[in-house]
């Protein structure tokens, strides 16, 4: 059963634009494995991963209906890639399933995730 979706859509250059300006967010957004995956990363494919990870950390949180705050923070929900690339909820509050897309055009991410219970 569905217990909530949440949609973000961001644009890749504000996101850029605040790694420039504040480093420190890569640490507030990132849990240290995803910190670790971006390190390996560069130019534009290091600011869709960080743009794609904020953007379904706030999908996440409009799914579950409180938002990024006191009852979720972006260090509560880690998202990995796994070995076919598909992005996976690996850590998250939810006690359920939850299942994240992440999409990019050129200006743009575009993410989605669905939390689902499990039958009761």
């Amino acid at each position: 059963m569905i217990y909530g979706t949440g949609i973000d859509i961001t644009d890749l250059a504000r996101v850029a634009a605040v790694v420039e300006r504040q480093p420190q967010f890569l640490a507030k957004v990132l849990t240290s494995g995803e910190l670790a995956d971006y390190q390996h990363l560069s130019g534009q494919r290091a600011v869709e991963f960080i743009a794609g990870r904020w953007s379904a950390k706030e999908s996440y949180g409009k799914a579950m209906g409180t938002g990024i705050g006191k009852t979720v923070g972006f260090q509560d929900v880690e998202i990995r890639d796994n070995a076919a690339g598909k992005p996976m909820v690996l850590r998250q509050p939810f006690g359920g399933i939850a299942h994240v897309s992440i999409s990019h055009t050129a200006t743009l991410v575009m993410t989605q995730v669905i939390l689902e219970r499990g039958k009761s």
